[in-house]
């Protein structure tokens, strides 16, 4: 699934990332935060993991590889997106095709970054990580249920954890600057409100 907004079902090929503590500068290296857009940025993703000095991809490195080219999950290590808070990081996941990342546990603002773009972060337990990556590292397709808050690949069907806000603006395809346009006609009064308060304090 390549599009922006979440359906309640992401399925599809998982590639394994068990490496642990893989910070923000490792998903989007410093170099490639010139940009002043969005756009762009699926280069820079895992840069230096994906390609050499020369500038030519890795052979060993999996999303280089069959059939995880084409992969839109990732199964990764603890404390995945650690580091700064370069939103950068989430944008250039998103370029990139990920629709979700499956691990045991995720640094806060990533998690939050993610949230607002529409990146999914399972939080299983470190025995389902496990089993997943297995299943990754052959190919397997992984099936994520946002509403039932279950993960299946072949025989493997697990529960995850996430936290209701984040479970429905990604089954809404929401982010926060949406969810305010909801209110957007009580913001409205509200600025209305304190304008007349402001001109009621002018006469006085």
């Amino acid at each position: 699934m390549k599009d922006q907004q979440m359906k309640k079902m992401i399925k599809g090929i998982a590639a394994p990332l068990p490496l642990a503590n893989v910070d923000t500068d490792v998903i989007m290296p410093k170099r490639f935060l010139i940009t002043i857009t969005r756009e762009g940025l699926a280069d820079g993703t895992f840069a230096d993991l994906r390609f050499d000095n020369a500038g030519g991809p890795r052979p060993d490195f999996i999303l280089n590889k069959a059939p995880w080219t084409q992969a839109n999950i990732l199964v990764v290590g603890d404390n995945f997106g650690c580091g700064s808070s370069r939103e950068h990081a989430v944008w250039g996941m998103r370029q990139l095709g990920i629709d979700a990342c499956i691990g045991t546990s995720f640094a806060g603002i990533f998690y939050d970054n993610a949230r607002k773009n529409g990146l999914a972060l399972p939080i299983v337990s470190p025995e389902t990580r496990d089993l997943l990556l297995q299943a990754a590292g052959n190919g397997a397709e992984i099936t994520i249920d946002l509403s039932g808050r279950t993960i299946t690949a072949g025989d493997i069907r697990a529960p995850f954890e996430m936290d209701a806000a984040t479970q429905t603006a990604l089954i809404r395809g929401r982010d926060d600057t949406l969810d305010s346009l909801e209110h957007a006609g009580a913001i409205r009064d509200y600025e209305a409100g304190l304008k007349s308060q402001m001109r009621v304090s002018v006469i006085k």
